[in-house]
Order: structure tokens, then sequence, then C-alpha cells
């Protein structure tokens, strides 16, 4: 069972060094969250998920973790963020962290002891194999720089050594079983950090790359679903309130393994890339198909049809979270023009689940192309400052250009929050709007209740939730569908559309939510 307080959720993702630096040293800091709670109360979310935020050399930008129970010194102290997690509460908000269960920076402590050739406490925390010249199959692996005789297995990048949970199978002397002392030593050493954070006021946990703890599982993840069994059995015990939410984008895996909500990402299999990102970001010749573009060729099946699979077999078990952006996908603003995303957005808001608002999303920041930053690569471009107004750096520092984290839009119709605030028809205010209806209408917060009453494409795609009757047309013609709205009145439009008989018809590029 859920936490009671994710239901009414919505939260916004922020990447910490780019949000607002209070110090003017050109990183965002915990103190400049601090600041903006207000401002993203208002937004009409709830809830923050901070980026990693923890001790680490930065190779792939904190998601490279040298220390799990310390703040990276360029976001302030600990106390800093237990301030953070008060001043939240004290708003009615909740704040939940990143976490990264399935490797470590090769700077950590633990990482540094396994590599040594005297057996010690920590040489079974991470994947080694027996002998320097021994490969480990379809694993990577790194060789060479270890005075330890053996390889060593990676997660990801070449900086993070994996983290030892167990095989599901092993089938080589080398591999511990998932009962193995080591693989629950591990175990036991994820449960004492997320104790940690959540005895100093933490919600919960984003958890980084979920179903890659166990390694050689099977399709069905059974080994890394075991492993996040026990500790959502730790959790139901010891801090029922807490929520974990997965980046894992199978629902019906991650929510059956004791996940409260799953993403929705941009892999191709969810569907959702075909929303807003259908489109080949090295190749801009080719067409853009993305369902919510005025001009292109898309069609809302090809995300309903996986989406409601997933969601048909998960919605009395948890949630699934779509998102405008995240880190790790390019901004909306790329491909989408105002009206364009203002129509995303309330489709977004207005589905089952718990939605995730990526910082600066809600006033249109662009997605540009960078050089890689700590890891960021093609990434990098989703991950520049907040843009608070027409000030220096675009009101994110007090600092020099130079010094910045990364460069602030140099466009002279660079958007701002400032810029949009007194505009009831900017982008910002039309989130405000949005989220001020979920609030308002039980009907959007509910997860069970949700039915697709008309799905063809060129045709307006029309689904219920409860009672609510709610239709969009992202194209640039009129758009009908063979569905009554009875004697329901307009609760919230963009653009227009009206009942006739049996059929609702909405004008170009519009929503509407009847009720």
């Amino acid at each position: 069972m859920s936490a009671a307080w994710l239901k009414d959720a919505v939260f916004y993702e922020i990447y910490p060094q780019s949000f607002y630096d209070t110090n003017g040293d050109g990183i965002g800091d915990l103190n400049g969250i601090v600041e903006k709670l207000d401002y993203i109360r208002s937004l009409g979310c709830s809830a923050l998920w901070i980026n990693p935020c923890f001790d680490s050399p930065f190779k792939d930008a904190g998601y490279d973790v040298r220390d799990y129970k310390k703040v990276a010194p360029r976001y302030g102290c600990n106390n800093d963020l237990y301030r953070l997690f008060g001043e939240a509460h004290r708003r009615g908000m909740r704040v939940i962290l990143d976490l990264v269960p399935g490797h470590t920076s090769e700077e950590h402590p633990w990482f540094l002891a396994s590599q040594r050739a005297e057996p010690n406490e920590y040489s079974g925390r991470y994947i080694w194999s027996d002998f320097i010249f021994r490969k480990t199959g379809q694993l990577n692996y790194v060789a060479g720089e270890s005075e330890r005789d053996g390889v060593y297995v990676l997660n990801f990048f070449k900086c993070q050594p994996a983290l030892n949970y167990g095989f599901l199978r092993p089938d080589e002397s080398w591999q511990t079983a998932m009962d193995d002392p080591d693989a629950l030593a591990t175990r036991e050493a994820m449960k004492d950090v997320m104790r940690f954070w959540l005895d100093h006021g933490c919600d919960g946990f984003r958890v980084d790359m979920a179903a890659s703890l166990v390694k050689l599982d099977d399709e069905e993840k059974s080994g890394s679903s075991a492993v996040w069994r026990d500790i959502r059995a730790m959790l139901d015990r010891e801090y029922p309130e807490a929520v974990l939410v997965a980046e894992w984008a199978r629902p019906r895996l991650s929510l059956r393994a004791g996940f409260d909500a799953d993403f929705c990402l941009n892999d191709p299999w969810t569907g959702y890339p075909s929303l807003m990102r259908d489109y080949d970001l090295d190749h801009p010749e080719k067409p853009d198909n993305s369902y919510f573009r005025r001009d292109g060729d898309g069609d809302i099946r090809r995300f309903l049809e996986p989406y409601m699979a997933e969601y048909e077999s998960t919605k009395e078990l948890g949630f699934i979270s779509l998102v405008t952006c995240n880190h790790d996908t390019v901004r909306p603003a790329w491909n989408l023009d105002t009206r364009e995303r203002k129509l995303a957005f309330a489709f977004l808001f207005t589905m089952p689940g718990v939605p995730f608002l990526y910082y600066g999303d809600e006033i249109g920041m662009r997605y540009r192309r960078l050089p890689t930053k700590e890891g960021g690569y093609r990434r990098t471009g989703s991950r520049t400052p907040m843009q608070w107004d027409e000030g220096p750096n675009l009101g994110f520092s007090a600092g020099c250009a130079d010094s910045l984290y990364l460069p602030v839009d140099p466009a002279p119709d660079a958007p701002t929050v400032a810029a949009q605030e007194g505009d009831p028809d900017s982008l910002l205010n039309t989130v405000r709007a949005l989220l001020a209806l979920r609030k308002e209408r039980e009907e959007l917060r509910e997860n069970a209740n949700l039915s697709i009453l008309h799905a063809e494409k060129g045709e307006a795609f029309v689904y219920a939730r409860g009672g609510l009757l709610l239709a969009v047309n992202p194209g640039a013609r009129e758009a009908a569908a063979p569905v009554a709205a009875g004697d329901r009145r307009v609760l919230y439009a963009i653009g227009g559309g009206r009942a006739e008989g049996e059929r609702i018809v909405l004008e170009p590029q519009s929503f509407v939510v009847w009720g």
C-alpha cells in the first residue's frame, strides 16, 4: 500500500547544480532550493525530487557517489539538506532524494578497500573475477587498475563499479549467489543509507537504474525484484510513509517489486517518445511525427497500446508517472512551440499516476546543444541554469558568467519566470491552472478510473476520468469524435470545443474538459 500522500502529489524535479545559486560560485545549492520553495508550491507542486546531491567526484554529475551520507560541498552541508526537509514539510511539501544503489564512484572508500590484494570486509562488496585474465562474459569490466588479482564489473560508466547483490544463477566460481553473505551485506548497507536520510527527514527515494542490482538476471528481473521486496518490507515496518519511485519503465515488474511508482520514460517500448519526441536529434531533416506536433503525422495509439497494457495490469498496485522531461531527456521546447507544449502538458497532468514537472519546463526552457559536462554528453543541453528574470545570468547566479556550471540561454527572448508571471496566457500560468484543476478535481487524482472513449488517427482523442470527459485535438484542423458530452459543462479549455448531440467537436489545437 503506497503512502497516502503520494496519491495527491505532483513532483518538481530539480537538478541542484542548475537551479539557484545563493553564494555566487556559479553552482546551484541547497539554500537556493529553500529560497524557491514558495515558487515551487505556487506552481501546484507538492513534492520535490532532487537529483544526486551526495559527495562525488562528479564524473557522472553525481551519479557516481563517493559518500552516501555526506552532501557534496558544492551544494552546502548536511545541515542545509536537513533544513530543506524541514522547510518543505512546514509548507506541506515532501522531498525525495536520488538513490544510486547499483554502483558507487570508483573513489568510494568501499571500492578502494575492495581493490586491495589483502582480503577485508569490503572485498566482496563489488563484483570481481578471481583472476586478472578471467573475463566476465557479457558484463562490462575493467582490468589492470588494482593490486587485486581480478577484474571488476561495471554498472554503467567506467567510473561506476557495480555493487554486489549476487547473481540470479551463478555458474562461475567467482560469482556469488544472492544469499551469499557478501551480497546480503551490500543489501544491508543500502538499507542503512536509506535509514540515515529517512531519519533526518527525507520522504523517500527515486531509485536510479532500479533493475540493475542482481547480475545475469532473467527477463522478468526476478532477482532484483526479490531484493527490492526485501527492502520494501523494511520500509513498511520502519518507515511506512516513505515512497520508492523506480527508474525502470516496466511498471508491471517494478510495482510488484515494492515500488510505489515507475516512470514512463523515453524507452521505445513505453510509447512515451511518440508523444513529444518522435524525431531523430542527429538528423533534423527527417520528419517529426510527435503526436503533439501541429503539423506532424502522429497517432495517439502508438502511446496508448503499450501504456494501457501496463496501466491495466498495475492500476491497483501503484502509479505510472508521466514526465514533462527529465535530466536525461531533450526538453520539449526543442520541437514543440508554446501551444503544442500547453496541450502536451494538459494531457500529461490529467492522466492517472503521479506526474513530474522538470524544472524550467513550466516556462519553456530550451534544449541547447552544448559540449558535454560531467558525463552529460547530449543530455547536457537539458541541464542548463534555471531562468528566473532578466538580470545577470538570468537571475540564476550573481557570479561571473564564466564561473557558471553551464551557460545560460543567450537568446534575447530567453523565457523567464518574471516575464511570464503577469501574463495569464503564458505557459507558466497554464501549468498553474492545470495543476490547480488537478488539485480541485478528485477524479484527476484517482488512479483506477481511466477509460479510453475514442482514439483514431486524425480525430479527437477522448478519454474519461471518472465523471470527467477530456478531449484533445493537437492538429491544425477541426476534429470530432463520436462521443456524447451529455449535460456536462466545460470546466477548462485551451482553445475550444462544443458538444453536438452524439459527438464532440474540437477546434484546432485544443484541449477541453467537460464535467
